[in-house]
């Protein structure tokens, strides 16, 4: 069709314009550009105009003859038909400027026709776009709001699926948490009930080895404790042998002496009644016995306290032996003495007898006083068998102090303080010994007895014993019979009846440690010489001093002490020298004899009345001596007693009252009495 080529030539024409070849952009109104901007410009064809040219303008053309209706509704028309869209992209092909049906030749001419023909239908075009453009409008607006219900209805689905599958999420996280803690609390239920089994067991195994510890411990224990004590059991048990090997020793060394002062009577063999050799049988019988015990104990490493007692029973056998023979002794001297006197006063009556009547008056009696024969008879000087016995107590005495000299002399703290423990354990008991005592003396006697055994004793709030010093043992025995003897001195002196209770206490420990009465006997002798009896002597270039204190006076700064006081010691510890020989220890074996009894006394009564008396101090040392142990010597020797008081009454009271003075008549007159009562 002649149209339409012009259609497209025109707008091949409008497309090789400078108008042609400007962009378009549909989108204009959304940048929001002014409208009046884009009427200015020339008209710009849409990519749909070829299609509106090719099929809507040739409709017009036949149409507007018709009817006057204008182009625009009539586009509008067109545009309302189906018809009029284009179904593809592919239609605008026929558009392209690049046409090959276009020959070369025409190509100017038909640009120019085409160019005035849009020219002439610019109006009509701007219509078609218009329409264009409210076409795509209303399309893209449809377009848009169904987009915008596909993507709200879209969007419900995809929160209702969200929802869905958040609340399903959320279920499976519970689900998975529920299951994640029932794990757990299986797991955790599962390790309580291990850990309960594990410390169940682990806590069994600390019983179990807490009971075995514990067992073990005491079995350590009792095996140490057992150690210990069977170590510090032979310990004692070889110290208590060394101590009574040394006392067998010294018990056969004072043993053989007695032997020996039994060989030296043989001078006396003449005057004795009785046979000497039955004596000396019995001697040797004793000597060779405890040989035997010291033998038999050196063969089983230490003697025992049955050997030790044994020994001691056969010494004070031959103690009493030695005195019986000394006493046969004397009373043959004295039958020798008496008889010797008959014989003289037979011949001297028969001489005068002789001679007359007149020298029958001459010669005095012997019993007249002082001046005759019998106080030519009296000795000064004691016996030599009791100056020898006097000497062995001193010397045991020294050899004891020499024994514990090391610890005395020690320079060693921890040696000082068991030394003033050992002292106070010995000496405390005995200055708590008093007339009130009752019941506290046997209290007292056994911790005295423990002391001695090498038992631990309680002193001062600590415990001692004498197995803390190898010398321990010698000075305990040496301060306690030093004890004795100062409470004599002391105590007794000032309280007269003192002397029972603590008499009685020293009696047993005498009785039980034989040692201690040997130190008791040699500090009484050493402090009271004239309990021997035995009057010391001055010796040529013996100081003043020296020779008081052998005669017990105590000299401090060269000041000798009062003759009163020092009656007055000497007293108190005649008193308990009187009292230990009739006292025994009630609790003790009475079928044992006292280690000390009442012959020691007849034998110093005795002995201190074939001596010369003393002035003041013969005549309080007889008082005091009967006052205490008369009664007791009447009840022993009954009949003898009582010719001994007729003795002192009648012959020796007169040579006291010769040497007193009128100032010393105290004790003279005391003792005066004391016979005249007994003795009316």
């Amino acid at each position: 069709m002649p149209s339409e080529g012009r259609c497209w030539e025109t707008l091949k024409a409008l497309r090789s314009s400078d108008k042609g070849r400007l962009c378009y952009y549909r989108d204009w109104l959304l940048r929001r550009e002014d409208v009046l901007e884009e009427c200015m410009s020339l008209p710009k064809l849409s990519s749909y105009s070829g299609w509106v040219v090719e099929h809507v303008l040739p409709h017009m053309q036949e149409n507007q003859p018709l009817s006057e209706t204008s182009p625009s509704s009539t586009s509008a028309s067109a545009l309302d038909q189906p018809s009029f869209v284009p179904k593809s992209p592919d239609a605008s092909s026929a558009f392209s400027p690049a046409s090959p049906a276009t020959p070369n030749g025409t190509k100017g001419k038909d640009e120019s026709q085409h160019t005035e023909s849009m020219v002439l239908q610019s109006s009509r075009g701007i219509k078609v776009e218009g329409c264009v453009r409210m076409y795509e409008l209303v399309h893209r607006m449809k377009g848009t709001e169904g987009l915008r219900l596909w993507q709200e209805e879209q969007e419900r689905k995809v929160q209702a699926l969200s929802e869905m599958a958040s609340e399903q999420l959320k279920r499976f996280d519970e689900w998975k948490e529920l299951k994640q803690h029932k794990e757990f609390q299986d797991l955790r239920e599962v390790m309580e009930k291990s850990s309960r089994e594990a410390l169940g067991h682990q806590e069994k195994l600390k019983a179990e080895h807490r009971h075995r510890a514990k067992i073990l411990n005491l079995k350590l224990r009792e095996a140490e404790q057992q150690r210990v004590k069977q170590a510090e059991q032979e310990r004692l048990r070889k110290e208590e042998g060394q101590i009574r090997l040394r006392a067998l020793y010294a018990l056969q060394e004072e043993m053989l002496q007695l032997s020996q002062q039994l060989d030296a009577s043989e001078q006396h063999k003449a005057l004795l009644k009785v046979d000497l050799a039955a004596f000396q049988t019995r001697g040797n019988q004793l000597c060779s016995l405890i040989s035997g015990i010291i033998r038999a104990s050196s063969e089983s490493s230490y003697p025992t306290a049955e050997s030790q007692a044994e020994a001691e029973r056969a010494l004070r056998e031959m103690r009493d032996l030695l005195m019986n023979l000394g006493q046969e002794i004397t009373r043959a001297c004295e039958d020798k003495r008496r008889q010797d006197e008959e014989e003289a006063q037979v011949k001297l009556q028969e001489a005068q007898m002789q001679q007359g009547p007149e020298a029958h008056k001459e010669p005095p009696a012997p019993s007249q006083g002082p001046g005759g024969k019998q106080n030519e008879d009296l000795q000064v000087k004691v016996q030599d068998i009791t100056m020898q016995w006097y000497q062995q107590l001193q010397d045991a005495s020294m050899q004891c102090v020499l024994t514990f000299e090391g610890l005395t002399n020690s320079k060693d703290s921890q040696a000082k303080k068991i030394k003033m423990d050992l002292q106070k354990a010995a000496t405390i008991p005995v200055s708590q010994i008093s007339t009130i005592a009752g019941s506290k003396l046997k209290e007292i006697f056994d911790k005295i007895h423990s002391l001695l055994s090498g038992k631990p004793v309680q002193s001062g709030g600590r415990s001692v014993s004498v197995t803390l010093n190898p010398q321990g043992l010698d000075f305990v025995q040496y301060k306690l019979a030093e004890k004795f003897v100062k409470q004599g001195e002391e105590e007794v002196a000032s309280h007269h009846e003192a002397a029972f209770p603590i008499a009685v206490v020293a009696s047993g420990i005498w009785e039980l440690h034989p040692r201690v009465g040997d130190l008791i006997l040699a500090h009484l002798h050493k402090k009271c010489p004239y309990s021997v009896p035995f009057y010391p002597t001055f010796k040529e270039g013996m100081a003043l001093e020296d020779y008081q204190r052998m005669l017990g006076y105590q000299v401090k700064d060269s000041k000798v002490e009062q003759q009163d006081n020092f009656l007055k010691r000497m007293s108190g510890m005649i008193r308990l020298y009187a009292a230990i020989i009739q006292l025994r220890w009630p609790y003790g074996n009475r079928q044992e004899i006292h280690p000390h009894g009442l012959n020691h006394g007849w034998r110093w009564l005795a002995q201190i009345l074939n001596m010369e008396p003393l002035s003041d101090v013969t005549a309080t040392l007889l008082f005091d001596f009967l006052e205490v142990c008369g009664n007791a010597l009447m009840k022993q020797y009954q009949v003898q007693f009582w010719k001994m008081l007729i003795l002192i009454k009648e012959d020796y009271f007169p040579r006291i009252e010769a040497i007193t003075s009128s100032g010393q008549m105290g004790s003279f007159i005391r003792l005066k009495q004391f016979l005249e009562v007994r003795c009316p």
